[in-house]
């Protein structure tokens, strides 16, 4: 039996989802470091925003104003993210 690709995304959607926002969690309550919140802040971002993208695509029903937001909010969000990340590359040691 073949595995279904559309299964496996969502799948990995949620466990990409678990993960950004465990980080955004031991940002919140566990470290101190400012540099190193802040990019934990961004993974997190990284993460929950690219797994929303992949469940609203692999979804296939018709979208909504809500799917649409989503759709172009996302990725402007996630630029975001992977810029403050580039630019905080090699702070907080």
């Amino acid at each position: 039996m073949q595995p279904d690709p559309v299964r496996i995304a969502e799948i990995g959607a949620w466990i990409a989802s678990g993960l950004g926002f465990g980080m955004w969690l031991w940002m919140l309550f566990k470290e101190r470091d400012p540099i190193r919140r802040v990019r934990l802040s961004d993974c997190g971002v990284v993460l929950v925003f690219s797994a929303i993208l992949t469940r609203v695509a692999a979804d296939g029903r018709p979208l909504g104003a809500f799917d649409w937001a989503l759709l172009i909010l996302s990725p402007l969000f996630i630029g975001a993210a992977l810029w403050r990340l580039a630019r905080t590359q090699g702070m907080g040691r």
